[in-house]
């Protein structure tokens, strides 16, 4: 077992009820799953998710708790390892019930719940809450936000988080290592991407892996452009929600739509230091 408690989500009294209700269930499983299983349990696989990936114990034990909040409320679903659950309505929450599944099931407490209201394929409302800590960030599509992004226009001395390097995409991640101030690796994009929201650090990558699904990027595509950034494609493809969650993307989030771009010209290999976008 893992000892340390989880406490509750800090909602904002604003959030919609099933995204409040969603990370109260997503928390609540969370906890009573760290009570019951040690670390070797947690990260057990036994099917394969609807993304194509083996789907860890915690992930299941807490999307089934999210699953009950969408029933409940007879909205749809769609989600890491379920995929798409249609109650037929014209909204739909799109979650990640665990970001950072590996780090949580370690003990490493950087992970998080995510998820978004989707009104006719439109995501207008998101919540992420830090399983760890409580911690939440919140937006509403038009609506103002206390969130705001550092600012940074330019990637050459920026503080950038990056998924890991593959060996796929190496020459990628090294062209904005060598650029960057500082680089990290949180292994938890929804997190990772809220930090660029309230601008505790520039910018957020995959650099060219293809890693990404919809539910890792749908809270950063309504949080993040209210506090002033931007969310985007490495090779500029339409971040679309749909059912197939096989469908991948190299996302990058930032502090501005400048630093987006060249970032992503950068992880493309289509701009060179000093040249900007």
């Amino acid at each position: 077992m893992i000892g340390w408690s989880v406490p509750d989500p800090q909602i904002p009294t604003a959030a919609h009820a099933v995204l409040a209700s969603a990370a109260k269930a997503a928390s609540a499983a969370f906890r009573d799953a760290r009570a019951r299983f040690d670390r070797k349990q947690l990260a057990e696989t036994s099917s394969i998710g609807a993304d194509g990936t083996a789907s860890m114990r915690l992930d299941l034990l807490v999307e089934a708790a999210i699953a009950e909040v969408a029933e409940a409320h007879r909205i749809n679903l769609l989600s890491e390892e379920i995929g798409f659950v249609d109650n037929g309505s014209a909204v739909t929450l799109v979650a990640d019930p665990v970001d950072g599944t590996a780090n949580a099931a370690s003990g490493v407490p950087l992970s998080a719940f995510s998820g978004a209201i989707v009104v006719d394929g439109k995501p207008v409302e998101a919540l992420t809450s830090w399983l760890d800590t409580g911690r939440c960030w919140h937006a509403v599509v038009g609506q103002s936000t206390e969130l705001r992004t550092s600012g940074r226009k330019a990637l050459d001395g920026a503080a950038v988080s990056l998924l890991r390097p593959h060996e796929r995409s190496a020459d990628a991640w090294w062209r904005v290592a060598k650029r960057a101030a500082r680089v990290r690796i949180l292994s938890t994009t929804c997190l990772e991407a809220m930090l660029v929201a309230e601008g505790s650090t520039d910018a957020f990558a995959d650099a060219d892996s293809d890693t990404h699904r919809i539910v890792d990027l749908v809270a950063a595509m309504v949080v993040v452009p209210g506090a002033g950034g931007a969310v985007l494609d490495v090779h500029g493809r339409p971040l679309e929600i749909a059912p197939d969650l096989r469908r991948r993307w190299s996302g990058v989030v930032a502090a501005t739509p400048e630093l987006a771009e060249e970032l992503a010209a950068t992880i493309r290999g289509s701009v060179s230091a000093g040249q900007g976008p």
